[in-house]
């Protein structure tokens, strides 16, 4: 599934108690593994942390929200030495209908950006810091970290604006600091993934094309991550697609996306918003 040779003795994730860093989480549990997991909602974060535990691994859960930059960092710091890092923890919701347009809470705007970007950010610095002050393996590397972006990132999509705008900085600031983190031994992936099988898009009522199961996305992530992959994407003809579309005049793109189903204000649940003790994917 990936390299014997990354190492990956101690193993941080956020987002471990639901979607994909659940999914993380159990695929790495191994004998001699440590594994420090976080999310919000503790009773599935127990939950994980005891499954991992009958695989072999040394499962510590944090119940924690990403958007707290002061018990990120203290956290991260505590954890001593970090292999791998998952910033998994993210939100998403749509645009609302209403007499005027469609639109999005200015609270939801403000939620959505404080989890998705400053989220990603008070996991990745912390880790950073962490990383820098290891010494390189037989492979040159101290460290592999990854972030979840989407392919939504990649395009400007009316149904959920905020959410594409976010990804979109997660996965620039991923690729591009993946640049300079290189020289250090720091390796640094960004996952452009579309449509996973998880909670957060459980209650979706429209088609979700090239929708994939939870276990085939960890097979790629890691896979990627392994080979040092600094954008990991899937189902590449979506990716791909979508890199087209944002190619087209604004005005072609959106009348695109405004004839399919997930374009339209409302389209995406309101539930599809983390609230406390939810799981975010």
């Amino acid at each position: 599934m990936y390299s014997a040779n990354m190492k990956q003795d101690s193993i941080l994730i956020t987002g471990a108690s639901s979607g994909i860093g659940r999914g993380l989480a159990l695929a790495l549990a191994r004998p001699g593994r440590t594994l420090h997991l976080g999310g919000r909602n503790a009773h599935n974060l127990k939950e994980v942390a005891t499954r991992c535990i009958a695989r072999g691994a040394d499962a510590r859960i944090r119940v924690q929200d990403v958007r707290d930059q002061a018990g990120m960092e203290a956290w991260i710091m505590a954890t001593g030495t970090l292999d791998l890092v998952f910033a998994c923890a993210g939100i998403t919701a749509s645009t609302t209908g209403g007499e005027d347009a469609p639109h999005e809470p200015d609270a939801q705007i403000r939620r959505m950006f404080a989890t998705n970007v400053d989220g990603v950010i008070n996991t990745v610095l912390p880790a950073l810091r962490v990383m820098r002050g290891q010494p390189r393996g037989s492979d040159g590397v101290r460290g592999r970290i990854c972030a979840m972006s989407s392919v939504a990132g990649l395009v400007s999509f009316p149904g959920t604006p905020s959410y594409c705008a976010s990804k979109a900085a997660v996965d620039r600031f991923m690729v591009a600091t993946g640049g300079n983190m290189a020289r250090a031994g720091i390796m640094m992936s960004s996952v452009c993934c579309g449509f996973v099988n998880t909670p957060m898009t459980a209650r979706n009522t429209f088609h979700m094309p090239g929708l994939t199961q939870t276990g085939d996305a960890v097979r790629a992530i890691l896979s990627g991550v392994a080979r040092g992959r600094r954008r990991i994407s899937f189902p590449w003809w979506l990716a791909a697609g979508s890199r087209f579309m944002d190619l087209l005049p604004i005005g072609i793109a959106q009348s695109c996306y405004f004839r399919q189903p997930a374009g339209q204000a409302g389209s995406m649940p309101e539930t599809g918003l983390e609230q406390p003790g939810t799981p975010a994917a």
